[in-house]
């Protein structure tokens, strides 16, 4: 290797060298932090780098909170970023948070930044309100009437219960059956109409932020509009429903006259066919008696002459009745 290529190997080398240095040492972000009066041994952000924590976010932190004032621990910070948390979002929160007077302190931010909610947001929310609107809430008044009502809810982030605390559809939920409720349990759809603040009323009496990650500051109706008469269609199929049970009834009730009166007609015929049997036992008993010598002839004439005594009187009175008919 001539006298060139080892200067070039040199040249390299040193650069590589000056860049692990720098990346292991940063010294630009060491004079910022001494500038802005926070100390951090040069050890430390090589120790960061070891452990892969980017020593801008922690330094930048640090400045930013001793800054407004805030007295941060190093560790702390590293811990939370560690730990999958968004170090910057933090500290943000906890600058809002004194500046607007509300109590928040670091482990509760961080509690929060790692349930997965902003806790920045959060912090913004409690100052400046949040105003949700609720989906079409239908109800049905007393008289039967259905109302159909939009709310205009405003919350407030609870820093106490944004871990664990329920969110925004748990509120609108709530809110949408403290509506129902309220609508329902009036008389007449009229006096909903005339004075909609009762239902905010109501509503907020119930407490329905207990739980919640919020606090709720008003309940407003927005708009009420007039839906379908339930109470008619319920009637309506009330009376469809007694018709078709009365129509069962009246079918029943035929169904069991038309088999009575088979009964009837089969018990007739069956009567007819011991008459006609009965007759036709009359000649052999006739024939038994003049054998037996119980019956003689002048008997026998006797009852033929009853028989055509009887016949003639019949005929006479079906030519009387036909006659009656014919008039």
């Amino acid at each position: 290797m001539d006298g060139f290529g080892i200067y070039l190997v040199l040249i390299i080398g040193i650069i590589v060298i000056l860049w692990l240095f720098f990346y292991f040492v940063p010294l630009g972000l060491w004079f910022s932090a001494v500038f802005a009066k926070v100390y951090v041994p040069i050890g430390q952000l090589v120790g960061m780098r070891i452990r892969k924590v980017p020593p801008a976010i922690i330094l930048n932190a640090l400045v930013n909170a001793t800054k407004a004032g805030l007295n941060l621990n190093r560790d702390e910070l590293e811990a939370h970023y560690l730990a999958g948390g968004n170090v910057l979002s933090v500290v943000k929160a906890l600058i809002s948070a004194d500046k607007a007077n509300i109590s928040l302190d670091f482990k509760a931010a961080t509690a929060i930044d790692l349930a997965g909610r902003d806790v920045l947001e959060a912090v913004r929310m409690s100052v400046n309100p949040k105003v949700i609107d609720t989906p079409p809430v239908s109800a049905v008044a007393k008289d039967g009437i259905q109302l159909i009502a939009k709310a205009r809810v405003t919350v407030r982030a609870n820093i106490k219960q944004l871990v664990g605390g329920a969110g925004e559809d748990t509120v609108l939920a709530r809110v949408g059956e403290g509506i129902v409720s309220s609508i329902g349990s009036s008389l007449s759809h009229k006096e909903v109409l005339e004075h909609p603040d009762s239902i905010s009323k109501v509503v907020l009496d119930k407490g329905l932020d207990a739980g919640t990650a919020f606090e709720i500051l008003s309940i407003d109706i927005a708009d009420i509009d007039i839906g379908k008469n339930i109470g008619a269609f319920l009637q309506m199929d009330q009376a469809n429903a007694d018709k078709n049970i009365a129509q069962a009834k009246a079918e029943e009730r035929r169904a069991m006259a038309v088999a009575l009166e088979q009964e009837m007609k089969a018990k007739s015929q069956e009567a007819r066919a011991k008459v006609i049997e009965a007759e036709a036992q009359v000649p052999l008993a006739m024939a038994e008696a003049f054998k037996s010598g119980n019956l003689g002839i002048m008997d026998y004439l006797r009852v033929k002459n009853i028989e055509a005594d009887t016949s003639m009187r019949d005929s006479i009175a079906g030519t009387d009745k036909s006659k009656k008919s014919n008039k």
